[in-house]
């Protein structure tokens, strides 16, 4: 008996996984493809910029239990309930930061297009996956992304030249470590991006871009991590997705947290001895209207990221029974791709912290080149909000604290005189340029590091139902250590007077940060190695269930020591390339 669906593919999640998966099923299925996504649309302007509204821009809905920050507790107490684009938790060892938006993590990750080098692929990774066998989806997603070096700029005067990336280089080549520019996924103009034009467009023109999306050519704000409001990152929304309901009739619901999948019967009834052969329910909240509700698919495709796909399917085998198929190795193999963030402060050399895209290169640290396995990472230069600037020099007064007390009392010396009569100051504008120079973000750096983590975290499930993670983090610390003495010699390099990893790391707390969580989910040769199948004809789907699949940054079996956006794209072609047969290219048509 053949039961009619609603849908002939549901894909839960907007990012790299979820964009590409919408974008190629709906080619396949004109119209009769869903996409659910918990978070807003950020149309152009709408990201929060204000005090108050980045202060609440956090996710958290009213019935979410996970472990949070204090901070964001205390906002949800005031407003009930959070629904912004932060996802931050906290773990044993580890806290995360991952997005909820249409764009998922595109909408706040650093640009960066990389592939890693192939030996990443001879540990923890399937037989049949290697870079070679990705190769023409990593070629296709690139081309997608439109994915290119920062445009060359003429001379220092050039509107087009980034000091930071200088420096860095300068650094590098003390080092004697390779520096290479990153392509990165900012627009610089349809011909540019997309035909490889050697010039791009002015700063801060518009045009469409090759799917007709409405994009700003980059105005090096150094925003990209906190959304662009002028959508000159190239986010998913602004090509899979925009090209899956322009061209393919996709439908997009946002504001729609999926909370359970159950397979369905022959006679269309909820069963969960079933194993997908009849299709699927999905049940879910929609938070726009307050209210549940569910709708059924031939195929459901998993992207809710790392963190959500993990705590999705441990719920449905764990809480809910309606997987109870999946594979016992679901949530291992977590691994923070070896993510540290830390800051070289008050140098003498000017670098400039505030202009230009976030990332615009990597310095090779025994990754790709004289591969060293317990030190092997990419030392990334960084960039921060103008307004962030601000904050960052009200840290000024404390690091110099007596020179600037002193020039703040000559300059409350010169107001108050300037208020009796014949006094004439020639000093005031002096004093005040003297307390507002030596801006601690030019010459301050931003450290991004990534590299090859132990990947032996472990996902379960909370009390609560929430997702929880064990990361052994002293197994790893050979990397941290190498990754702490690299940017030791950085301070020294630019004559800073201070390095500070992140505040997480020092004690007592000694937590790791990630944004770019992987793994629980990964791809294997059987069931008993992981929980999604790296087999030619069942490419990315669940073992002991049909027609059921995960296709994001949960099923990368390890530790890429390079930003993972390239792999989740490229596996995520691989896996659509699979159910549909028919060969993607970089047009979306």
């Amino acid at each position: 008996m053949s039961i009619a669906m609603e849908y002939e593919a549901l894909v839960i999640g907007s990012g790299f996984g979820g964009g590409a998966m919408c974008a190629r099923l709906s080619k396949r299925w004109p119209g009769k493809v869903l996409l659910l996504e918990r978070g807003k649309a950020y149309p152009k302007g709408r990201f929060p910029r204000s005090p108050n509204d980045l202060a609440s821009n956090f996710w958290s809905p009213a019935d979410d239990n996970s472990e949070r920050p204090r901070t964001i507790l205390q906002q949800k107490t005031n407003k009930g309930a959070l629904l912004g684009m932060f996802d931050v938790r906290s773990f044993s060892r580890m806290d995360t930061v991952t997005c909820a938006g249409l764009g998922g993590g595109s909408l706040i990750y650093a640009n960066v297009f990389l592939r890693p080098p192939a030996h990443v692929f001879q540990t923890y990774w399937p037989k049949t996956l290697n870079l070679q066998t990705l190769a023409p989806y990593y070629d296709v997603a690139q081309s997608v992304l439109g994915a290119r070096p920062i445009p060359p700029h003429r001379n220092e005067s050039d509107e087009r030249y980034i000091l930071r990336t200088i420096e860095f280089q300068r650094f590098a080549a003390e080092q004697k470590l390779p520096s290479k520019l990153s392509d990165i996924a900012v627009f610089f103009g349809n011909g540019y991006n997309y035909a490889n034009q050697a010039q791009p467009l002015e700063i801060g023109l518009q045009e469409p871009n090759r799917y007709g999306a409405i994009q700003t050519s980059c105005t090096y704000c150094g925003e990209c991590d906190i959304g662009c409001n002028v959508h000159a990152k190239n986010s998913t929304d602004l090509n899979y997705i925009h090209a899956a309901r322009e061209y393919h009739g996709a439908k997009v619901q946002t504001q729609t947290q999926v909370d359970r999948i159950v397979p369905l019967n022959a006679t269309g009834q909820d069963d969960p001895q079933a194993h997908g052969e009849h299709g699927y329910r999905v049940y879910y909240q929609d938070y726009g209207s307050g209210k549940a509700g569910s709708t059924t698919a031939q195929r459901v495709v998993v992207s809710a990221g790392t963190l959500g796909s993990n705590e999705l399917l441990l719920r449905c085998r764990d809480v809910h029974r309606s997987l109870p198929a999946i594979s016992q190795r679901l949530g291992y193999r977590f691994s923070g791709n070896g993510d540290f963030l830390s800051f070289a402060l008050d140098g003498k050399r000017e670098i400039n912290s505030t202009y230009g895209p976030v990332i615009t290169q990597y310095i090779d640290h025994h990754l790709f080149e004289n591969h060293d396995p317990e030190r092997a990472f990419l030392l990334e230069d960084a960039s921060v909000p103008t307004h962030a600037g601000w904050a960052m020099a009200t840290l000024e007064p404390v690091l110099d604290p007596w020179d600037r007390f002193k020039i703040l009392l000559s300059v409350i010396k010169e107001a108050i005189c300037s208020l009796y009569p014949g006094h004439k100051s020639q000093r005031m504008g002096s004093l005040i340029s003297q307390l507002l120079s030596q801006d601690i973000t030019q010459y301050s750096a931003v450290l991004l590091c990534m590299g090859i983590d132990k990947s032996d975290g472990r996902f379960s499930l909370n009390p609560a139902g929430f997702l929880n993670l064990d990361w052994p983090q002293k197994t790893s610390q050979q990397l941290y250590d190498a990754i702490l003495g690299i940017g030791e010699r950085f301070k020294e390099f630019i004559g800073g007077r201070y390095f500070l990893p992140m505040p997480n790391w020092l004690w007592p707390m000694r937590h790791n940060v990630s944004v770019h969580p992987l793994g629980g989910c990964t791809l294997a040769d059987s069931a008993n190695e992981g929980v999604v199948s790296a087999a030619e004809h069942d490419r990315g789907q669940v073992f002991g269930y049909v027609g059921l699949y995960v296709a994001d940054g949960s099923i990368v079996p390890g530790a890429l020591g390079s930003n993972p956006a390239a792999t989740i794209t490229a596996l995520s072609e691989w896996i659509a390339h699979g159910i549909t047969g028919q060969q993607p290219d970089s047009s979306l048509k």
